[in-house]
């Protein structure tokens, strides 16, 4: 009877503790029921990708009670390629100096993908090359992923009242990040998403600065007919071509190209314009404008930095162009029978030699010439077969466009290039000023 009674008390006492354990499982389980749903509503209620980095780790220290806390949002990085913190925000319970978590556990995180305890970092092998500050006794850090891909780590130093994590903290841990990673990553992509519109938005707006530092239309003259045009190869680019009135009735022609593409390109071009019209003067021939242009550039320019130019003034009373070519491409003249003439003169790019000298050669217009001014853009327009639209497809259509207007022959070299690069995008900015000497008898 004695036995059957203690085998009744420790059935009792089984279940005892079963159901005490049932009811630590459910409140844990309320816990952290109250906790996601504190998360959710926290991080839910912001877009802003510090704020919400800030509230998770808010929420982490109290979950595991750690004295201190970092979130590390990784940017986005090929497979292979160094990790780049995009954003590190760090949070603590208490005075001491804020801790971070290395970028030695972030290459274990990203190697691994998998929660990491350390009860004594500073003797665990794995770590023995980290310089552990002396005030850190124990570390947990769990990754934050989305779509199988590590966008983070959630680290937490030290546990509250001494000791180290455990596995409880690792578990509930581990939950709160896999919550907050696709919280995380959306609110990355809607700030990407916004720097892609202001971006866009700054490009249009230097596109349109850009178009009014272009002439708006080509200046009247009598017995010429002119035209130019500039494509650029994005938004913006680094071509240049103007049309300066010199006075006594001549006027300076140019045609630039500054190294590179793109907004940075634009930005040098816009200073090669002011440069150049501040050197033109009526007094100064071709060869001497761009000797001042050069050396001022020289002076201006970051070292592997450099324009091409070519700059003529053209005399519409004697109808003689003088022209002078820095690294540029030869302009071509094709004459009123059909010869096609380039002018070879030339000398070193604008911005690479402080003292560099530039020759000078005069060109007589004769009624129904017509002068092709160009950047390399035009002629090294590629197709699918990587051939290259070259100089020989500009003369000949230059050849059949002969009796048609300046801007005829401007439109007609812009289709032909489209046509010959076909569903090739246009690597490059692609520049044309055309000036046609009106015929016998049509003035001039």
């Amino acid at each position: 009877m004695l036995f059957a009674s203690r085998q009744a008390v420790q059935a009792l006492e089984t279940r005892l503790r079963a159901a005490e354990e049932e009811n630590r499982g459910l409140r844990r389980a309320v816990e952290e029921l109250s906790l996601l749903n504190t998360l959710a509503r926290e991080i839910g209620a912001s877009h802003d990708l510090q704020e919400i980095t800030r509230r998770i780790v808010r929420q982490a220290l109290h979950a595991v009670e750690a004295e201190q806390g970092v979130l590390a949002v990784l940017d986005a990085q090929p497979e292979g390629e160094a990790l780049r913190t995009l954003v590190r925000t760090a949070a603590g319970t208490s005075a001491r100096p804020a801790l971070r978590a290395d970028d030695h556990l972030l290459g274990w995180m990203q190697l691994h993908h998998r929660p990491l305890r350390l009860d004594s970092p500073r003797t665990d092998p794995r770590f023995a090359a980290t310089p552990w500050p002396d005030d850190v006794a124990s570390v947990l850090s769990v990754p934050l992923s989305a779509q199988s891909r590590l966008i983070g780590a959630l680290t937490v130093f030290n546990k509250r009242g001494g000791g180290g994590f455990s596995a409880e903290d690792e578990r509930l841990l581990a939950i709160l990040a896999g919550q907050s990673a696709q919280v995380i990553e959306n609110a990355r992509l809607l700030e990407e998403e916004k720097e892609l519109v202001r971006m866009q938005e700054a490009l249009h707006l230097a596109r349109r600065i850009q178009r009014g530092l272009l002439p708006e239309r080509p200046p009247d003259v009598s017995g010429y007919d002119l035209a130019g045009l500039s494509l650029p190869a994005e938004t913006v680019g680094g071509d240049y071509f103007d049309f300066i009135p010199v006075g006594d009735g001549r006027l300076a022609l140019c045609v630039g190209d500054v190294v590179g593409k793109g907004l940075p390109a634009s930005l040098l071009m816009a200073n090669v314009q002011a440069t150049l019209r501040g050197q033109t003067g009526p007094d100064i021939g071709a060869a001497e404008c761009l000797g001042r242009a050069n050396r001022f550039l020289k002076r201006t320019l970051r070292p592997g930095t450099f324009v091409t130019l070519v700059y003529g003034i053209l005399d519409a009373e004697t109808h003689e162009l003088r022209s002078a070519n820095a690294g540029h491409n030869r302009p071509l003249l094709l004459r009123a029978d059909g010869t096609l003439e380039r002018l070879e003169h030339g000398g070193l790019v604008l911005g690479a030699l402080s003292d560099s000298i530039y020759e000078e050669a005069g060109h007589a217009l004769h009624p129904g010439d017509l002068l092709l001014l160009y950047s390399d853009g035009l002629t090294e327009a590629m197709n699918e077969a990587r051939e290259e639209f070259g100089e020989e497809r500009a003369g000949a259509l230059l050849r059949s466009h002969r009796d048609r207007s300046a801007q005829a022959v401007v439109d007609a070299l812009v289709e032909a290039v489209q046509a010959h690069a076909g569903a090739t995008p246009q690597s490059d900015d692609i520049t044309l000023l055309v000036v046609k000497r009106a015929g016998e008898g049509a003035g001039g």
